[in-house]
């Protein structure tokens, strides 16, 4: 039931203009808009608890508003201290400007200055200046340039095509680990020795070429083009070099000086090494008429592995006897000896980024692939692939570089270097994928293995653009026959 002495007291205090809810002690008068010059004044008397409040009743009003004065801020070990004149932020301060130049960029003006300034007319327009980094830490994109953020990029890894985009019938494509039987031309021209024969496949035509038949009692063991692709030289089961000219199917001279087979040729301009499972390297001049320049000795079983340096200054060959040696262009005796590998030394590939860095790979009882710097003679790194290493080739556009094997996985990996990580495993050959050669571009690669097959792969990037594919048959799918 009502109370008329509380409803005489509600009607009393109903002022003829719009009511607020003060407490009963105050004049709602000091509220009226005639006295709006006073209420600041009033509020802040509030606030400083200056005004007399009522010891008999509580007061309720329609919020709550907390005091700092009875906050104990030591209690959490925080700072109750405003900002101070000099400048200093407190931590508020400090994320509030980060986040200010993380969403409107490091030049964003604060909040305290003037909202018509150029960065502020900015905020809902496109402007490609504070456009913010692709690869950030936070999930507000913090750039580069804001201040005390450091960093580093996170690079999205690229996509390698996981299967070949064309696949050759190589039929009597040789399953023996020590020979050499595909090689790629500056002119693009695919060498192949299966058999007895050399064929040579065309990559922009795909026309198909036999260069040479050695003859039933003879066989092709090694084959290397020349630099400028117009010469191919073929080791064969007979100890013989023959030099031919592609363009003429014409054999323009016989080298002899091995007893043994020659299953690894190297060029360097006009000279020629040869190796040979005599275990010895011959060094040959095709422009002067004797057969060889210098016989190297070093190696104790069958070199299998050749390579010049890009400056062709330094000779890598590896043998059976799981050697590497370093050789110069005078030298008769192996300047240096690496003896670190357990198992036959095929795979040799000079980096085209570094000058002196070296990389090989070893046999099954090894399964590693080693890094040297023959400037300074030392190893820098080895890494355990888990099965046998047979051939190695640098990427010429980008730090990568790509390892065939054979037992017992027979893989294709892509690496990045120097950290060695995988950027694809492929996989499709049924033997072991003991042949290796890259297209001039950089960009393709061809593998051939003792299943009879060569699969040309996309694996590199163009020096140009990450993602354009290779203009070497890579529009070529399907299955045809070398010869």
């Amino acid at each position: 039931m009502d109370d008329p002495t509380l409803s005489n007291q509600r009607n009393q205090s109903v002022p003829s203009t719009p009511s607020l809810n003060v407490p009963t002690t105050m004049s709602d008068s000091s509220f009226h808009l005639e006295n709006l010059p006073y209420r600041t004044m009033h509020i802040n008397r509030m606030i400083n608890s200056s005004y007399n409040r009522s010891p008999s009743r509580t007061i309720y009003s329609d919020r709550f508003i907390p005091s700092r004065s009875g906050s104990n801020f030591a209690l959490f070990d925080i700072s109750n201290s405003p900002t101070s004149t000099e400048g200093k932020e407190d931590g508020s301060g400090t994320y509030n400007s980060l986040l200010r130049a993380a969403l409107f960029g490091p030049d964003t003006p604060d909040k305290k200055d003037s909202l018509d300034a150029p960065a502020c007319r900015n905020i809902f327009r496109y402007k490609t200046e504070t456009k913010r980094s692709l690869h950030s830490l936070s999930a507000f994109g913090l750039d580069d340039s804001v201040p005390g953020i450091s960093h580093s990029p996170v690079k999205t890894p690229r996509k390698v095509p996981r299967s070949p985009y064309k696949v050759l019938d190589a039929p009597a494509l040789q399953d023996d680990f020590y020979l050499n039987l595909v090689d790629w031309s500056s002119n693009n021209v695919l060498a192949v020795g299966l058999g007895n024969c050399v064929y040579l496949w065309n990559a922009c035509s795909s026309k198909v070429t036999k260069l040479c038949d050695l003859g039933i009692d003879d066989s092709v063991c090694s084959v290397s083009w020349a630099q400028r692709g117009t010469h191919l030289a073929v080791g064969t089961s007979d100890g013989e070099v023959e030099i031919w000219d592609a363009s003429r199917c014409q054999r323009v001279r016989t080298m002899e000086g091995h007893r043994l087979r020659v299953g690894a040729l190297a060029w360097s301009s006009s000279l020629l090494s040869s190796g040979s499972r005599d275990k010895s390297i011959l060094q040959r001049d095709i422009r002067a008429p004797d057969d060889f320049a210098s016989k190297l000795s070093g190696h104790k079983s069958e070199v299998c592995g050749l390579k010049w340096s890009y400056d062709n200054r330094e000779l890598a060959s590896g043998g059976n006897d799981n050697k590497l040696f370093v050789w110069n262009q005078h030298s008769t005796q192996p300047v240096l000896k690496y003896c670190e590998h357990n198992a036959a030394v095929k795979a040799i590939a000079w980096s085209p980024h570094l000058h002196g860095l070296l990389a090989s790979g070893g046999g099954t009882a090894d399964r590693c692939i080693r890094f040297w710097n023959t400037t300074t003679n030392t190893h820098l790194s080895c890494m355990d692939t888990g099965s046998q290493v047979c051939n190695l080739v640098w990427s010429k556009n980008v730090n990568e570089l790509v390892s065939t094997h054979g037992y017992s996985q027979n893989q294709i990996i892509v690496w990045r270097y120097p950290t060695m990580s995988k950027l694809a495993t492929l996989t499709g050959h049924t033997y072991r994928v003991l042949y290796l050669a890259i297209s001039p571009d950089g960009q393709t690669i061809v593998t051939g293995a003792g299943d009879e097959t060569l699969r040309f792969w996309n694996v590199f990037p163009s020096p140009k653009s990450q993602n354009t594919d290779s203009e070497i048959g890579a529009s070529s799918f399907g299955r045809t026959t070398i010869r």
